[in-house]
């Protein structure tokens, strides 16, 4: 079993959202950076645990605790060509996007990114690293264990 960081922005889809959804599960649509898209085409297993993240909102942060709740497959927004993810050398016999379902376990009082950031415990963790806007990162079991066991309230 893996665990993931998960960024959206709460405009686009929140926790909320997530929550008010059939069998509350989404599609992690949209993703277009090669590394991401690698780490759900490539490493997410059915069951993987994920840290739901608010980001680009006023209050960033892990809104919830999610699974990874499908295998990927091609994201259908790189074939709408009036979508903001439309890919135009894309093809359905050739996708370059994928996603993964993602299922809400439950959400929790908000885990600010102020809170992770004073965290001595979480200081290697890859979203505190300068430079790194990944909106999927791994996340070593240590740190989903630290995170779920001590932070997380809700």
């Amino acid at each position: 079993m893996r665990y993931w960081l998960m960024k959206s922005e709460p405009a686009d889809v929140g926790i909320d959202d997530l929550a008010a959804l059939p069998e509350q599960t989404v599609a992690w649509y949209g993703v277009r950076n090669y590394q991401a898209r690698n780490f759900m085409r490539d490493q997410m297993q059915i069951g993987d645990g994920v840290l739901f993240y608010h980001s680009n909102c006023a209050q960033p942060g892990i809104a919830g605790i999610a699974r990874v709740a499908s295998t990927a497959y091609p994201d259908a927004t790189q074939f709408q060509r009036d979508g903001k993810y439309f890919d135009p050398k894309a093809t359905p016999e050739t996708p370059r996007w994928f996603n993964v379902d993602v299922q809400l376990v439950k959400k929790i009082e908000l885990v600010s990114l102020a809170t992770l950031r004073t965290t001595p415990e979480l200081e290697q963790m890859r979203i505190l690293q300068r430079g790194n806007h990944l909106s999927i990162t791994p996340l070593d079991p240590a740190d989903w264990r630290f995170i779920t066991e001590r932070l997380v309230r809700g």
